[in-house]
Order: structure tokens, then sequence, then C-alpha cells
């Protein structure tokens, strides 16, 4: 039997987490998520990169991570 093609594999060291909101924040990421084609996940995962990146600026240099 033919293997499906793995879709959106993130690199081999992401790390999974899982992660609750209230009701009313979970219902903003999907109407965001579905206005930009996105999974809710990918909004999660870009709102964190920018949290850090605010947090702590060279974070992104000394990672060797591009935005």
């Amino acid at each position: 039997m033919p293997q499906k093609p793995a879709s959106n594999i993130r690199s081999p060291k992401s790390s999974r987490a899982s992660v609750s909101f209230p009701p009313d924040v979970y219902d903003e990421l999907e109407k965001l998520a579905a206005a930009k084609k996105v999974s809710l996940a990918w909004v999660v995962r870009e709102a964190a990169e920018k949290y850090v990146a605010e947090q702590w600026p060279l974070f992104n240099a000394s990672s060797g991570q591009q935005s």
C-alpha cells in the first residue's frame, strides 16, 4: 500500500504542545485562521513566534531564524 505523503511537517526539532484557550479566544483564533486560509495551529505558531521576537529581539538573530 503506498504511503500517504506527510503534509505540513515541521522541522524534526519541533516540539508539540497542548494548549487550552477560553472559548471566546478560541473562536477568534478560528475566525482568523479561516480569514487567512490557514490552520488554527499556524495562527498560534505565528503569534508565539512574534511574541518571542518582541520579548527577546536578539532571539531570531542568535537562533538563525529569519522573519
